[in-house]
């Protein structure tokens, strides 16, 4: 993965627009990968679901808290992912009070797939999902890369450490000590 450029998607998400009117605000809007990277350095990382118990709990709260860690280690901005509709990660970036993590739908899972990250999670009712990762992306190349151990269809299990944000801070912190 290191090297690699993110793959070119569209993706279909929801913004609120008051011009709409009525009870639901909200307009389609396509957004491009390139919108996404191009011209900055992010951390984007992707999990299994939305709503669901280590992602919630865990990893898009400490990532929404580490923010200004982030920006002070030279990120832009720091995306969520998941293989979930622009609905369903607007409700769960507003049920979160997102401030700082902007959330990405790939609802048909084509940037996943594109990176080679998508699993069956018939296992769990859940379809074909993304396998839990990191990445530190500069101008839409990988930079670094934070794998769940396990990669596979049906796991059994939901690992979770290489994909934390304190170890994608502890990283990026040390990147830049070995760099002076």
């Amino acid at each position: 993965m290191l090297g690699k450029r993110v793959p070119q998607v569209t993706f279909r998400t929801r913004v609120r627009d008051e011009a709409v009117g009525g009870p639901n605000p909200y307009r389609w809007q396509d957004v491009t990968s390139a919108d996404y990277f191009a011209g900055k350095r992010v951390v984007l990382f992707s999990l299994p679901g939305a709503f669901t118990p280590t992602c919630s709990t865990f990893q898009l709260p400490d990532f929404e808290k580490l923010f200004g860690d982030f920006q002070a280690e030279g990120i832009d901005a720091i995306y969520c992912m998941s293989v979930n509709d622009a609905f369903v990660m607007n409700a769960w970036a507003k049920s979160q009070n997102l401030a700082n993590v902007t959330v990405i739908p790939d609802g048909s899972g084509e940037f996943t797939r594109k990176m080679g990250m998508l699993v069956a999670k018939d296992n769990l009712g859940f379809g074909m999902r993304s396998w839990r990762y990191g990445a530190i992306v500069n101008d839409g190349v990988v930079e670094q890369w934070f794998e769940e151990e396990g990669y596979s269809d049906n796991c059994e299990s939901d690992p979770y450490g290489a994909s934390s944000p304190q170890n994608i801070l502890d990283n990026l912190r040390a990147m830049k000590v070995a760099a002076e």
